[in-house]
This record gives C-alpha cells, sequence and structure tokens, in this order.
C-alpha cells in the first residue's frame, strides 16, 4: 500500500511542478515576438555588427612579408609597436610623427586632465547673437546700434583635435533670404588652440540716434540694408597646459579632475566689414548725416597680440565652469579711409568667454558666452562694434 501512495503522490505533483511553466512552442513564439520587437534600425545595427564581426574573425593569411600589414589592418589586427609587420617607411614616418606630436604637444597631467577616450564628437548647437555699434561716427552725433536677435542652429562635427561646425538663421531656414550664418573651424591640444571664424548678419538694426547740435533729443527706428561681415584666425599658447585644459571647457574632448588655470599668449588677425546701402536708409538716419558726406564705413583689418588667463572650476563630478579673459592690441589697418585720415591706427580690443560643461558618460551640454569688443577710431569720430553670443549646445562622443 505504500509504494501505491508514493505512486499516486507523485502522479498528482506532475502537473503542480509543470504549472506557470512554458512550453517548446511558448517558448518559440516568445522569442519570435521578442525579435518583432526590435526597431528596424536595431535589426540594422545587429546586422551590420554582424558582419563586421565576421570579417574581422575570419581567417587570412599570416606570412609576414610586405604586405601582411594591410591584410592585418583589414581584419582589425594592426599594431605600430610590432616591428615585424611589414609597415611601409612612409607609414612608419607618419605613425612616429604623430606619437611624437601626441607626446609633446598632447600630453597632461593625469591628475588634473584624462582624456574622454572617444575620437569622435557630433554636437547640435543653438546659437544666439547681436552686433552692436555705440560711439561717434561723426562730431556732436552719438549712436546705439543693436541688431534684432538672431537665433542661429547648427551642427558641429570633430576628430580628436579637428573640429568643423557651421550654423544658419533660423529665419533663412523658414523664410528664406539670408539673414545670417557662421562657419567656425578650431585645432586644441594641449599646448596651444587655434581657430578661424567667418560670420555675416543682414538683419535689422535697432538705432538710437541723438544730435547734440539739432535738439539734443533721442530718436529711435529700425534700420535695414546695412551688411555686417567678419572673419578671423586667433591663436594662443597655454602655459600651464599640463595641468589646464581649455579642450574641456569648449571642445568636449577632455575631463578636467582638479581645479587649475593658465596664462596664455598669441596672436589675432581679423578682417571686419560693415557697409550701409544708401538707398535704403530711413528717411530719420538721412537727418544725421552731415551734408556732403557718405553713409559711415567700416572695413578694416587688424593684426594684434593678445595675453589673458583662463580658468577651469571642476563642480563635483559631472560640472565644469571655465572663463577665460584676453585684452589684445596692435595694429589697425583702414582699407577704405576718409579724406584726410591715416590708414593705420592703434588697435585696442577685449574678448571674454565663459562655459558651463555637463558631461554625463558619452553625452555631453554645454552653455558658453562670448563677447567681442573692438575700438574703431578715425579722423571724424569713434566707435565701439561689438559681437554678443549666446549659444546652448549638446551632443554624444563615439
Amino acid at each position: 500500500m505504500r509504494r501505491y501512495y508514493l505512486i499516486l503522490m507523485f502522479l498528482l505533483c506532475i502537473p503542480i511542478l509543470s504549472w506557470g511553466q512554458s512550453s517548446a512552442q511558448d517558448y518559440v513564439r516568445e522569442q519570435q515576438d521578442s525579435v518583432q520587437k526590435l526597431s528596424k534600425f536595431q535589426q540594422l545595427k545587429q546586422g551590420v555588427t554582424k558582419r563586421i564581426n565576421d570579417k574581422l574573425n575570419e581567417p587570412y593569411d599570416t606570412t609576414r612579408d610586405k604586405r601582411y600589414w594591410w591584410r592585418a589592418m583589414k581584419h582589425g589586427k594592426i599594431n605600430f609597436k610590432d616591428s615585424t609587420m611589414g609597415y611601409p617607411k612612409f607609414l612608419m614616418f607618419c605613425y612616429k610623427t604623430y606619437v611624437w606630436g601626441d607626446k609633446a604637444f598632447n600630453s597632461y597631467d593625469s591628475a588634473y586632465v584624462t582624456s574622454t577616450g572617444k575620437n569622435w564628437k557630433l554636437m547640435l548647437k543653438s546659437d544666439n547673437w547681436v552686433d552692436s555699434y555705440i560711439g561717434h561716427p561723426y562730431k556732436d552725433v552719438n549712436v546705439i546700434m543693436n541688431s534684432n536677435l538672431v537665433s542661429n542652429i547648427g551642427v558641429s562635427l570633430s576628430f580628436m583635435a579637428v573640429s568643423l561646425g557651421y550654423s544658419v538663421s533660423i529665419s533663412n531656414l523658414l523664410h528664406g533670404g539670408k539673414v545670417s550664418n557662421k562657419v567656425d573651424f578650431s585645432f586644441t591640444c594641449a599646448r596651444f588652440t587655434a581657430d578661424a571664424f567667418y560670420w555675416e548678419n543682414q538683419n535689422k538694426i535697432n538705432v538710437i540716434y541723438t544730435d547734440k547740435n539739432v535738439d539734443d533729443e533721442r530718436h529711435k527706428f529700425r534700420q535695414s540694408g546695412i551688411s555686417r561681415k567678419a572673419m578671423g584666425l586667433t591663436a594662443y599658447y597655454f602655459f600651464n597646459n599640463r595641468r589646464y585644459a581649455q579642450a574641456a571647457a569648449y571642445c568636449f574632448s577632455k575631463y578636467q579632475k582638479r581645479s587649475a588655470g593658465s596664462w596664455l599668449a598669441g596672436i589675432s588677425l581679423q578682417h571686419y566689414d560693415v557697409k550701409v546701402d544708401a538707398e535704403q536708409l530711413a528717411e530719420e538716419a538721412h537727418a544725421y548725416i552731415p551734408e556732403g558726406s557718405e553713409p559711415p564705413r567700416i572695413l578694416y583689418n587688424d593684426y594684434c597680440v593678445l595675453l589673458g588667463y583662463a580658468y577651469n572650476w571642476v563642480l563635483g563630478r559631472k560640472w565644469l565652469l571655465n572663463i577665460t579673459l584676453t585684452p589684445y592690441l596692435g595694429y589697425r589697418y583702414n582699407i577704405l579711409p576718409n579724406p584726410g585720415e591715416k590708414k593705420g591706427d592703434l588697435s585696442l580690443n577685449l574678448r571674454g568667454r565663459i562655459g558651463i560643461v555637463y558631461n554625463h558618460k558619452q553625452y555631453f551640454m554645454g552653455i558658453q558666452g562670448y563677447a567681442d569688443h573692438h575700438r574703431y577710431k578715425s579722423n571724424n569720430g569713434n566707435l565701439v562694434n561689438s559681437l554678443l553670443d549666446f549659444s546652448v549646445m549638446g551632443g554624444i562622443r563615439f
């Protein structure tokens, strides 16, 4: 009886043990459902990854001849430290030059600065800016001119130390025309940075005129037909380049681990062009132009040296604040001087930058402010022309 009792208990336990377990068909169906849930992009990514891995892992001829380096490179087995790879002399020269340059110009104190471990960066940017002109274009005439706020949207792609970006006015995209655009290029390493830019703005300008010879009252109006263009190249050297990383604040290619600053010195070359279309001048503007005079024209080249200071504050593990201030002075060449005016003059300028960075794994976000002030002097008067810029950006390292 005891034996029959055990057999009966075993038969009763089988349904209990199997309850809640998926059948083979259910398991296959679940697997199919999980595959269907994958997006087309994920399926494509898996397929491409599989093909790459298959290609890298397939067998190849490992004979150590002059072509071995090429076969190894196609299978991801490149190794410049292996002297038996059979590299061409020019390729080895390029590699050794890169190693020397990386060590000489891009080495940091690891206690202060570390690499992000990624070579590529893709960034989207919202760029909001105005250009401003304040001063005395004519004797006894005061003027304040500020452009309408220009909102650009742009993209920037970086590889290692090199970055190229372009942005265009949202108004251009929505309504056509050519209001404003910007192009910028930069090269940044530990010891120095160099950046080139071009921007143009044809947005309307808000004008406030005061003529002390007439009524000494302010008159406000909006003016079109004033085109502004500028291009330039700036390069400077960091004296504390082992501990301070400009790239951490503005290129997002390094991590600043401990707060540090650096003096910097360099050169700045700029071309500035402000042209007024007399046919589009508002009636109010003609009243403030002296009889027999043309509308003011600003066209000059600047050749300057700069000296400044920059500092990175590390705020916790993921936040960074930078402030950079660079006064610069030199020689200004007036391309179209007024009659009796000197072509050459002293150039006295000031530039400031502020940047806030947030890092999260391979992602980053930044807020940047930029101000560039130029003093322009002529026989009739003088102006301070400025560019004020505020940008918000975000991107990914890969």
